[in-house]
């Protein structure tokens, strides 16, 4: 499928294991992070997309992953939770862009990676009102978090990184996550202290 033609765009929303803010992406990914491991989940609601002449408006996926130490170390897990209402074929389109291998931002990932543990299917549901926003996947995945504000009381906008290099988008806000929770994949992580990372933004992605 990495030959294939193909462009989504939408809302991304993440939150991490790791404090506000989270250390990883200043540090070059050379840094421990603040839990010593890592633990995130990417959540990505598709608004238009396309997979060759296949439709992915409207669908999700979440990325989830886990890091044994300091990211740029690799040995990576990561496994995708798909939109239950996709098709095989989307499915499978989906499964090709959030692991890398069609190529896209995800591919700069994959040299980090090496263990994939899978795909699962989970109706996946995001809620936006204003700065404060959900992501749940029944079962497997439970995320909220909130743009965080400067000093400004006058502000209408969340504090901002910018130049991040970051595969989901190279702009977005910063977010204190309120919980995180997930059970899926192998992968386990549960928090609610209100003190951990989150960050959203738009994002575009197209095949290379």
């Amino acid at each position: 499928m990495g030959s294939s033609a193909w462009s989504i765009s939408g809302q991304y929303y993440e939150t991490c294991n790791c404090d506000f803010v989270c250390p990883c992406l200043p540090g070059q990914m050379t840094v421990r992070p603040s839990k010593d491991s890592c633990k995130f989940a990417m959540a990505f609601q598709i608004e238009h997309g396309h997979y060759d002449e296949l439709s992915l408006d409207g669908l999700g996926f979440i990325v989830l992953g886990s890091t044994p130490e300091a990211m740029a170390k690799g040995n990576w897990s990561v496994g995708v939770i798909a939109d239950e209402r996709a098709s095989t074929a989307q499915r499978d389109a989906i499964a090709a862009i959030a692991s890398g291998s069609a190529g896209g931002p995800m591919a700069a990932l994959a040299p980090l990676v090496t263990l994939f543990v899978g795909i699962k299917s989970a109706a996946i549901r995001f809620d936006c009102n204003g700065r404060t926003w959900s992501v749940t996947a029944p079962n497997h995945v439970e995320m909220a978090a909130e743009g965080a504000m400067g000093l400004s009381p006058e502000a209408t906008e969340p504090l901002h990184f910018e130049n991040t290099g970051h595969p989901a988008a190279d702009r977005f806000a910063l977010a204190r996550a309120s919980r995180s929770h997930v059970h899926a994949l192998g992968i386990d992580w549960d928090d609610v202290s209100g003190l951990n990372n989150g960050q959203y933004a738009p994002f575009s992605w197209q095949s290379p």
